[in-house]
């Protein structure tokens, strides 16, 4: 697993930044991406991936152990889709 800690430290050592500094460009990062989310808005990162907002209708489900059928809200969540380049890196 890989900690914003380890990314900061590695954007920091690449780009002769302090921790500090590195730690902040990836809140920045993340933060952007969340009020781009918040506001509906989709987030590209060519060669990376497509953050997007989807809005899923309410619906009926049952409680597994009495059968009880209950309503699940309305959400909205955000989803990810890979870029090619990022995908023909994993199968390779």
């Amino acid at each position: 697993m890989t900690t914003t800690n380890e990314i900061a430290d590695q954007i920091a050592t690449d780009h002769s930044l302090t921790k500090a500094q590195g730690k902040a460009i990836v809140e920045a990062v993340f933060a952007a991406i969340t009020s781009a989310a918040t506001a509906g808005s989709e987030t590209s990162i060519p060669g990376f991936g497509k953050f997007k907002v989807k809005d899923t209708p309410e619906r009926e489900a049952r409680n597994p152990s009495t059968g009880a059928a209950i309503k699940v809200a309305a959400a909205r969540k955000l989803s990810f889709q890979p870029a090619k380049a990022l995908k023909d890196a994993l199968n390779k």
